[in-house]
Protein backbone atom coordinates (compact mmCIF):
# COMPACT_ATOMS: atom_id res chain seq x y z
CA UNK A 1 0.00 0.00 0.00
CA UNK A 2 1.49 3.49 -0.58
CA UNK A 3 2.11 5.87 1.88
CA UNK A 4 0.19 8.64 2.35
CA UNK A 5 -0.49 11.72 4.51
CA UNK A 6 -4.38 11.13 4.77
CA UNK A 7 -5.84 13.17 8.26
CA UNK A 8 -2.50 14.46 9.34
CA UNK A 9 -1.60 17.80 9.95
CA UNK A 10 1.35 18.81 7.48
CA UNK A 11 3.43 21.21 8.39
CA UNK A 12 6.32 22.40 5.62
CA UNK A 13 8.95 23.76 6.61
CA UNK A 14 12.46 25.28 5.53
CA UNK A 15 15.74 24.22 6.99
CA UNK A 16 16.81 27.78 7.87
CA UNK A 17 13.62 28.20 9.65
CA UNK A 18 14.19 25.28 11.29
CA UNK A 19 17.64 25.75 12.12
CA UNK A 20 20.00 28.55 12.95
CA UNK A 21 21.48 28.37 9.38
CA UNK A 22 22.39 31.95 9.23
CA UNK A 23 26.41 31.95 9.76
CA UNK A 24 26.27 29.36 6.42
CA UNK A 25 23.37 31.92 4.55
CA UNK A 26 25.78 34.44 4.68
CA UNK A 27 28.45 32.22 2.82
CA UNK A 28 26.18 31.49 0.77
CA UNK A 29 24.60 34.93 0.04
CA UNK A 30 28.23 36.01 -0.59
CA UNK A 31 29.45 33.31 -2.85
CA UNK A 32 32.31 33.34 -0.66
CA UNK A 33 35.29 31.33 -2.36
CA UNK A 34 38.94 31.31 -1.25
CA UNK A 35 40.12 30.75 -4.98
CA UNK A 36 38.31 31.37 -7.65
CA UNK A 37 37.97 28.41 -10.08
CA UNK A 38 36.44 28.63 -13.47
CA UNK A 39 33.00 27.30 -14.16
CA UNK A 40 32.86 26.98 -10.36
CA UNK A 41 29.29 27.23 -8.76
CA UNK A 42 28.49 29.96 -6.57
CA UNK A 43 27.08 27.79 -4.04
CA UNK A 44 30.47 26.12 -3.65
CA UNK A 45 31.68 27.48 -0.46
CA UNK A 46 28.48 27.06 1.18
CA UNK A 47 28.40 23.36 0.19
CA UNK A 48 31.72 22.65 1.32
CA UNK A 49 31.00 24.82 4.68
CA UNK A 50 28.57 22.57 5.29
CA UNK A 51 29.46 18.96 4.11
CA UNK A 52 32.62 19.88 6.85
CA UNK A 53 29.91 20.55 9.45
CA UNK A 54 28.48 17.02 8.73
CA UNK A 55 28.40 15.95 12.18
CA UNK A 56 28.07 19.23 14.40
CA UNK A 57 24.31 19.35 14.65
CA UNK A 58 22.82 23.08 13.64
CA UNK A 59 21.55 25.10 16.85
CA UNK A 60 17.84 25.24 16.65
CA UNK A 61 16.20 27.74 14.54
CA UNK A 62 13.10 29.92 15.27
CA UNK A 63 10.41 27.56 14.78
CA UNK A 64 12.21 25.10 16.18
CA UNK A 65 10.09 24.62 19.44
CA UNK A 66 6.90 24.58 16.85
CA UNK A 67 7.93 21.60 15.28
CA UNK A 68 9.23 19.21 17.86
CA UNK A 69 6.26 20.31 20.24
CA UNK A 70 4.14 19.24 17.52
CA UNK A 71 5.77 16.32 16.76
CA UNK A 72 5.34 15.22 20.31
CA UNK A 73 1.83 14.29 19.35
CA UNK A 74 2.96 11.21 17.57
CA UNK A 75 4.53 10.04 20.80
CA UNK A 76 3.10 6.61 21.98
CA UNK A 77 0.69 6.98 24.94
CA UNK A 78 1.58 7.26 28.38
CA UNK A 79 0.07 3.67 29.35
CA UNK A 80 0.65 1.44 26.15
CA UNK A 81 -1.10 -0.78 28.11
CA UNK A 82 -4.19 1.14 28.44
CA UNK A 83 -4.38 2.33 24.82
CA UNK A 84 -5.84 0.68 21.63
CA UNK A 85 -3.90 -0.49 18.98
CA UNK A 86 -5.33 2.27 16.56
CA UNK A 87 -3.99 4.89 19.34
CA UNK A 88 -0.84 3.36 19.58
CA UNK A 89 0.07 3.44 15.65
CA UNK A 90 -1.21 7.28 15.69
CA UNK A 91 0.61 9.49 13.40
CA UNK A 92 -1.14 13.13 13.95
CA UNK A 93 1.60 14.86 12.61
CA UNK A 94 4.19 15.44 9.73
CA UNK A 95 7.14 17.67 8.88
CA UNK A 96 8.64 17.35 5.75
CA UNK A 97 11.76 19.95 4.89
CA UNK A 98 11.20 21.85 1.80
CA UNK A 99 14.86 23.30 1.35
CA UNK A 100 16.51 25.58 -1.67
CA UNK A 101 19.43 23.87 -0.10
CA UNK A 102 21.54 21.25 -2.56
CA UNK A 103 21.27 17.40 -1.87
CA UNK A 104 24.78 17.58 -0.21
CA UNK A 105 23.65 20.40 2.34
CA UNK A 106 20.67 18.00 2.91
CA UNK A 107 22.58 15.34 4.91
CA UNK A 108 23.45 17.61 7.57
CA UNK A 109 19.33 18.99 8.40
CA UNK A 110 18.55 15.40 8.93
CA UNK A 111 21.19 14.79 10.44
CA UNK A 112 20.60 17.65 12.56
CA UNK A 113 17.23 16.67 13.33
CA UNK A 114 17.78 13.03 14.14
CA UNK A 115 20.34 14.62 16.70
CA UNK A 116 17.76 16.57 18.57
CA UNK A 117 15.10 13.43 17.92
CA UNK A 118 12.92 14.99 15.56
CA UNK A 119 10.86 12.23 13.48
CA UNK A 120 11.60 13.71 9.74
CA UNK A 121 12.03 11.37 7.39
CA UNK A 122 11.12 13.27 4.28
CA UNK A 123 11.92 15.91 2.46
CA UNK A 124 12.94 18.23 -0.81
CA UNK A 125 16.51 19.97 -1.85
CA UNK A 126 16.27 21.94 -4.69
CA UNK A 127 19.66 23.57 -5.05
CA UNK A 128 18.17 26.88 -5.45
CA UNK A 129 14.43 26.45 -7.26
CA UNK A 130 11.57 27.07 -5.55
CA UNK A 131 10.39 24.36 -3.18
CA UNK A 132 6.77 25.63 -2.70
CA UNK A 133 5.62 23.94 -5.31
CA UNK A 134 5.54 20.33 -3.75
CA UNK A 135 3.21 21.95 -1.46
CA UNK A 136 0.16 20.93 -3.11
CA UNK A 137 0.81 16.81 -3.54
CA UNK A 138 1.79 17.30 0.34
CA UNK A 139 -1.43 18.71 0.76
CA UNK A 140 0.36 21.24 3.61
CA UNK A 141 -1.00 22.91 6.11
CA UNK A 142 1.08 25.16 6.82
CA UNK A 143 4.09 26.36 5.21
CA UNK A 144 7.38 28.13 6.99
CA UNK A 145 10.11 29.68 5.06
CA UNK A 146 12.63 32.82 5.00
CA UNK A 147 12.55 32.98 1.62
CA UNK A 148 9.77 35.53 0.80
CA UNK A 149 9.10 34.85 -2.69
CA UNK A 150 8.63 31.33 -1.71
CA UNK A 151 6.24 32.25 0.98
CA UNK A 152 4.25 34.85 -1.95
CA UNK A 153 4.04 31.92 -4.16
CA UNK A 154 2.58 29.31 -1.47
CA UNK A 155 0.13 31.78 -0.56
CA UNK A 156 -1.00 32.53 -4.11
CA UNK A 157 -1.32 28.76 -4.10
CA UNK A 158 -3.89 28.68 -1.34
CA UNK A 159 -1.73 27.31 1.60
CA UNK A 160 -0.99 28.85 4.99
CA UNK A 161 2.68 30.58 4.93
CA UNK A 162 4.70 32.87 6.35
CA UNK A 163 8.19 34.35 5.91
CA UNK A 164 10.32 33.95 9.44
CA UNK A 165 11.97 36.35 10.98
CA UNK A 166 15.42 34.61 12.14
CA UNK A 167 16.35 37.55 14.03
CA UNK A 168 12.76 36.83 16.55
CA UNK A 169 13.74 35.68 20.05
CA UNK A 170 12.85 32.29 20.56
CA UNK A 171 10.10 30.37 22.50
CA UNK A 172 10.47 29.90 26.26
CA UNK A 173 10.63 26.39 27.44
CA UNK A 174 8.11 26.97 30.09
CA UNK A 175 4.90 25.17 28.42
CA UNK A 176 6.92 21.71 27.23
CA UNK A 177 3.16 20.24 26.70
CA UNK A 178 1.50 22.80 24.94
CA UNK A 179 1.69 24.32 21.76
CA UNK A 180 0.89 27.79 22.26
CA UNK A 181 0.47 29.40 18.74
CA UNK A 182 -1.20 33.04 17.98
CA UNK A 183 -2.66 34.76 15.06
CA UNK A 184 -3.77 38.29 14.27
CA UNK A 185 -7.19 38.18 12.46
CA UNK A 186 -7.77 40.41 9.75
CA UNK A 187 -5.90 39.51 6.54
CA UNK A 188 -4.46 36.21 8.33
CA UNK A 189 -7.45 34.30 9.62
CA UNK A 190 -10.02 36.42 8.29
CA UNK A 191 -9.90 38.30 4.85
CA UNK A 192 -8.76 41.91 4.72
CA UNK A 193 -12.36 43.35 3.86
CA UNK A 194 -12.60 45.30 7.09
CA UNK A 195 -8.82 46.21 6.89
CA UNK A 196 -9.59 47.77 3.40
CA UNK A 197 -12.20 50.03 4.86
CA UNK A 198 -9.63 50.96 7.81
CA UNK A 199 -6.95 52.07 5.33
CA UNK A 200 -9.49 53.54 2.95
CA UNK A 201 -11.81 56.10 5.47
CA UNK A 202 -10.20 55.09 8.52
CA UNK A 203 -11.32 54.29 12.36
CA UNK A 204 -14.52 55.63 12.53
CA UNK A 205 -15.34 53.89 9.48
CA UNK A 206 -13.69 50.64 10.20
CA UNK A 207 -15.89 50.46 13.68
CA UNK A 208 -19.15 51.59 12.35
CA UNK A 209 -18.66 48.93 9.42
CA UNK A 210 -17.55 46.07 11.75
CA UNK A 211 -20.40 47.37 14.23
CA UNK A 212 -23.12 47.29 11.23
CA UNK A 213 -21.83 43.86 10.42
CA UNK A 214 -21.48 42.16 13.31
CA UNK A 215 -23.64 39.36 12.52
CA UNK A 216 -21.96 38.80 9.13
CA UNK A 217 -19.62 36.49 9.60
CA UNK A 218 -15.84 37.67 8.36
CA UNK A 219 -14.74 35.68 4.82
CA UNK A 220 -11.90 33.42 5.17
CA UNK A 221 -8.54 34.71 5.36
CA UNK A 222 -5.71 32.57 4.22
CA UNK A 223 -4.87 30.77 7.67
CA UNK A 224 -8.59 29.47 8.51
CA UNK A 225 -7.66 26.15 6.79
CA UNK A 226 -4.73 26.17 9.30
CA UNK A 227 -6.73 27.23 12.59
CA UNK A 228 -8.97 24.71 11.51
CA UNK A 229 -6.48 21.65 11.25
CA UNK A 230 -5.21 22.87 14.58
CA UNK A 231 -8.70 22.76 16.35
CA UNK A 232 -8.85 19.18 15.03
CA UNK A 233 -5.67 18.42 16.73
CA UNK A 234 -6.95 20.36 19.75
CA UNK A 235 -10.40 17.84 20.06
CA UNK A 236 -8.31 14.32 19.43
CA UNK A 237 -5.52 16.01 22.15
CA UNK A 238 -3.33 13.39 23.80
CA UNK A 239 -2.44 12.56 28.14
CA UNK A 240 0.97 14.55 27.03
CA UNK A 241 0.23 17.36 25.01
CA UNK A 242 -2.36 20.34 24.41
CA UNK A 243 -2.42 23.30 21.86
CA UNK A 244 -3.19 26.69 23.07
CA UNK A 245 -4.37 29.72 20.71
CA UNK A 246 -4.96 33.14 20.78
CA UNK A 247 -6.33 35.70 18.68
CA UNK A 248 -4.27 38.95 18.96
CA UNK A 249 -5.51 41.42 17.44
CA UNK A 250 -5.58 45.57 17.16
CA UNK A 251 -9.32 45.32 17.11
CA UNK A 252 -10.89 46.57 20.04
CA UNK A 253 -15.10 47.13 21.10
CA UNK A 254 -17.24 47.40 19.35
CA UNK A 255 -15.39 45.42 16.40
CA UNK A 256 -14.63 42.51 18.59
CA UNK A 257 -18.02 40.86 18.42
CA UNK A 258 -17.50 40.05 14.37
CA UNK A 259 -14.51 38.85 14.84
CA UNK A 260 -15.77 36.35 17.35
CA UNK A 261 -19.20 35.51 15.77
CA UNK A 262 -17.28 34.51 12.92
CA UNK A 263 -15.04 32.33 14.98
CA UNK A 264 -18.36 31.00 16.39
CA UNK A 265 -20.30 30.38 12.69
CA UNK A 266 -17.08 28.29 12.01
CA UNK A 267 -17.24 26.27 14.82
CA UNK A 268 -13.75 26.96 15.50
CA UNK A 269 -12.85 27.91 19.42
CA UNK A 270 -10.03 30.05 20.45
CA UNK A 271 -8.83 29.96 23.82
CA UNK A 272 -7.80 33.65 24.37
CA UNK A 273 -8.31 37.17 22.24
CA UNK A 274 -7.02 40.02 23.02
CA UNK A 275 -8.41 43.38 21.72
CA UNK A 276 -5.55 45.95 21.65
CA UNK A 277 -7.03 48.57 20.12
CA UNK A 278 -3.39 49.71 18.08
CA UNK A 279 -1.45 48.95 21.21
CA UNK A 280 2.17 47.08 20.26
CA UNK A 281 1.57 43.24 20.13
CA UNK A 282 5.27 42.49 21.42
CA UNK A 283 4.91 42.30 25.21
CA UNK A 284 1.26 41.10 25.27
CA UNK A 285 2.65 38.05 23.71
CA UNK A 286 5.89 37.80 25.43
CA UNK A 287 3.27 37.24 28.67
CA UNK A 288 1.35 34.74 26.59
CA UNK A 289 4.61 33.04 24.97
CA UNK A 290 3.75 31.00 21.95
CA UNK A 291 5.80 28.67 19.85
CA UNK A 292 4.90 30.84 17.27
CA UNK A 293 2.75 34.20 16.15
CA UNK A 294 1.61 34.84 12.59
CA UNK A 295 0.52 38.58 11.60
CA UNK A 296 0.70 40.11 7.99
CA UNK A 297 1.81 43.71 9.21
CA UNK A 298 5.24 43.90 9.22
CA UNK A 299 5.15 46.56 11.94
CA UNK A 300 3.32 44.25 14.44
CA UNK A 301 5.84 41.12 13.27
CA UNK A 302 8.86 43.09 14.30
CA UNK A 303 7.42 44.31 17.26
CA UNK A 304 6.27 40.77 18.42
CA UNK A 305 10.15 39.25 16.96
CA UNK A 306 11.65 40.86 19.92
CA UNK A 307 10.08 38.95 22.10
CA UNK A 308 8.57 35.25 20.72
CA UNK A 309 9.00 33.48 17.42
CA UNK A 310 7.56 35.38 14.50
CA UNK A 311 6.42 35.11 11.20
CA UNK A 312 5.17 37.84 8.32
CA UNK A 313 1.73 36.17 6.66
CA UNK A 314 2.14 38.49 3.28
CA UNK A 315 -1.12 38.98 2.30
CA UNK A 316 -3.95 41.45 2.28
CA UNK A 317 -3.94 44.81 1.15
CA UNK A 318 -0.95 45.62 3.52
CA UNK A 319 1.19 43.00 1.39
CA UNK A 320 0.10 44.51 -2.33
CA UNK A 321 2.96 44.93 -4.33
CA UNK A 322 2.85 48.18 -5.70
Amino acid sequence: MAANLDGQLVVAISSRALFDFEEENRVFEDGIVQSPEPGRKKDAAYMQMQLDRLDVPAKPGVAFSLVKKLLAFNDAPDSLDDASPAAKLAQRVEVVILSRNDPVSGMRVFRSAQHYGLNIQRGTFNRGEAPWRYLKPLHANLFLSAHLSDVRDALAAGVPAAQVYPQSAHASDKHPHEVRIAFDGDAVIFSDEAERVFQSHGLSAFQAHERDKAGQPLLAGPFKPLLEALHRLQQVGTSHMRIRTALVTARSAPAHERAIRTLMDWNIEVDEAMFLGGLPKGEFLREFEPDFFFDDQTGHVNSAAQHVPSGHVVSGVSNQLS
